[in-house]
């Protein structure tokens, strides 16, 4: 079974669109941090489509998105751990009222 490439490009718009969505309209910080993982992820589902079905296919388009998994396992982690810090201030993870550099 051959599955052509537009159909991982469409899924990977998918993914895209409903973690810019949630990232731009979300007020929570958890779900903001889920929604960029889901963006990541978009583009690793990219780069591993065109780097299989590509004009030139290699391994590079795998390469780089292990690069880009590894940097999203760093990005949850240090975000996490500034929102358990945040929250140990202001027991809230609303990102309105995380104004704490402002004062």
């Amino acid at each position: 079974m051959n599955v052509p490439v537009t159909s991982y490009l469409l899924v990977a718009l998918i993914l895209f669109c409903i973690g810019l969505y949630g990232a731009l309209s979300k007020r929570n910080a958890v779900i903001v941090l889920l929604s960029i993982e889901l963006m990541l992820n978009a583009v690793n589902i990219n780069l591993v489509a065109f780097a299989k079905m590509g004009l030139n296919a290699n391994i590079a388009g795998q390469i780089f998105s292990l690069f880009t998994i590894t940097v999203a396992a760093a990005e949850a982690s240090v975000g996490l751990a500034i929102l358990i810090a945040l929250y140990r201030n202001r027991p809230t993870v609303n990102v309105d009222e995380m104004d704490l550099m402002k004062r």
